[in-house]
């Protein structure tokens, strides 16, 4: 079992859960999730040779909760990703693996901080470079502009998300956690006017896909009644800020041995569109890219869903580095 830590990054404190001897990989996950997201891959990892890292992101769990948007900068969470290594792997450079907005985060920690990252892992979410506009610009022109819903609009406003989100926790998790798994129909991510809620249309499942079992449901139901949803969801209200930062480094590409990792019933993977060639949309953008998969089945809770397959993909890089 991992050894919760507490560390100190220099911007916030975060709880990592902790295992293993070597050199230090740091996991990273996405919305609404935790360190618990990577419960399937921490042992085996650890167990091949590394000490595995992983954290919860400020807002969520044990960490930190900032009462501000702008602490929830993409340039504060790589600063915190950063300040996690700094700490477990003083003077050594570090692997960082992410899913989710946890891919984001590693993708641009190993951009902006070549020094202290040696190798980068994204799942869900592949790198497509330092943006050209902010992606509330993409959205407002595909979507708020048309009058169709797009959940990160909602999530815009503060307030109204979290009072929804945080009226029934169980509730909330459920249904976004089926709308967009692998098993999950057509329709249960459902298109609808703009001005609904999050959850108007969305479908709780009889049976839940036995991935999340009741008692890792239970966890991450604990984990978001004591941490709410403001931190989480502020991720969302950052992108101008974002752009606005990540301008400094537009003619930079990642360089560190990477990997993607997706499946093609993950629409945060396939974007607005099935990507036909996952690889040749990174190299644009990475100079080493060690393998670019696409599991059939898949859909968005990556390496909860096919835990095999993802650590035998993840060992296999971690093992050629």
């Amino acid at each position: 079992m991992p050894e919760f830590r507490t560390i100190d990054t220099g911007r916030a404190k975060l709880r990592a859960a902790v295992e293993g001897e070597g050199p230090l990989v740091v996991m990273v996950h996405g919305f609404p999730e935790s360190w618990y997201s990577w419960r399937h891959q921490i042992g085996p990892v650890a167990a091949a040779g590394y000490q595995v890292a992983a954290i919860d992101v400020r807002g969520y769990g044990g960490s930190d909760k900032p009462k501000r948007v702008d602490a929830y900068s993409m340039q504060e969470l790589t600063a915190d990703v950063a300040g996690v290594v700094e700490a477990l792997a003083p003077g050594q450079k570090t692997i960082l693996i992410g899913h989710d907005w946890g891919a984001p985060i590693v993708w641009n920690t190993a951009l902006t901080r070549p020094d202290v990252i040696s190798a980068v892992a994204g799942l869900s979410v592949p790198y497509t470079g330092v943006p050209t506009r902010p992606f509330t610009e993409i959205f407002t022109e595909l979507f708020t502009s048309k009058g169709h819903f797009f959940y990160q609009a909602w999530f815009q406003e503060v307030g109204p998300p979290e009072a929804e989100a945080e009226a029934d926790v169980r509730d909330f998790l459920r249904k976004f956690y089926y709308g967009i798994a692998g098993e999950a129909p057509d329709g249960s991510w459902p298109q609808k006017k703009h001005g609904a809620s999050m959850l108007e249309g969305m479908t709780d499942p009889e049976v839940f896909p036995a991935w999340m079992s009741a008692e890792d449901l239970d966890y991450y139901v604990g984990e978001f009644k004591r941490s709410g949803f403001f931190g989480p969801i502020s991720r969302y209200r950052n992108h101008e800020r974002d752009f606005e930062w990540l301008q400094a480094f537009k003619d930079r590409k990642i360089e560190q041995p990477s990997l993607l990792i997706g499946g093609d019933r993950d629409p945060a993977f396939n974007g607005f569109g099935r990507i036909p060639d996952p690889s040749a949309l990174m190299r644009m953008h990475v100079t080493d890219l060690r393998g670019a998969h696409v599991l059939p089945g898949v859909g968005h809770w990556t390496q909860q869903e096919r835990p095999a397959e993802v650590n035998a993909l993840l060992l296999d890089w971690l093992k050629g580095l």
